[in-house]
């Protein structure tokens, strides 16, 4: 189930970091680790899942990094959610294992707490990547996308 954990957080600000500096250019991972203050080693991860799940592609080579593998406006929040959720199979409900053990815990307790977790994914579902950046925009969050602009004659 759904867990709000540095690894969440970290993956969000690296999607909306790169669709925010890219200027249609691969952002390298130690840009978006030195503009967010992520550890470069724990980010590498959680960037490895989201290419797999089609979210971000990998560019090798020099001048290599990440971008976007769909447009700005057809990510969701809860798209970058399901990609790092983590799932424990002893405790499919996100609470402490000693947690709602009893009838109504298991009955009442749970259920209720997967309802609370879907609730909160169908809201992240409604924020995409687009208003993410807008947001960034309309706050002044410095860009590195016009350093990536070049031009040629």
């Amino acid at each position: 189930m759904l867990k709000f954990s540095k690894k969440l957080l970290y993956a969000i600000e690296a999607v909306t970091d790169i669709a925010y500096n890219s200027g249609g250019e691969p952002v390298q991972i130690r840009e978006v680790t030195s503009r967010q203050g992520v550890p470069q080693r724990y980010l590498e991860q959680v960037m490895q899942r989201l290419v797999k799940a089609g979210i971000l592609k990998g560019i090798r080579g020099p001048r290599g990094g990440y971008m976007l593998a769909r447009e700005r406006a057809k990510i969701s929040v809860g798209d970058i959610a399901r990609v790092v959720m983590v799932v424990d199979a002893n405790n499919e409900s996100g609470l402490p294992p000693d947690m709602a053990v009893g009838p109504i815990g298991r009955q009442v307790i749970r259920p209720l707490w997967a309802e609370f977790q879907e609730q909160i994914l169908e809201m992240m579902d409604q924020v995409t990547v687009e208003e993410l950046t807008t947001r960034a925009f309309k706050n002044r969050v410095p860009s590195d996308v016009y350093n990536r602009i070049t031009y040629s004659i």
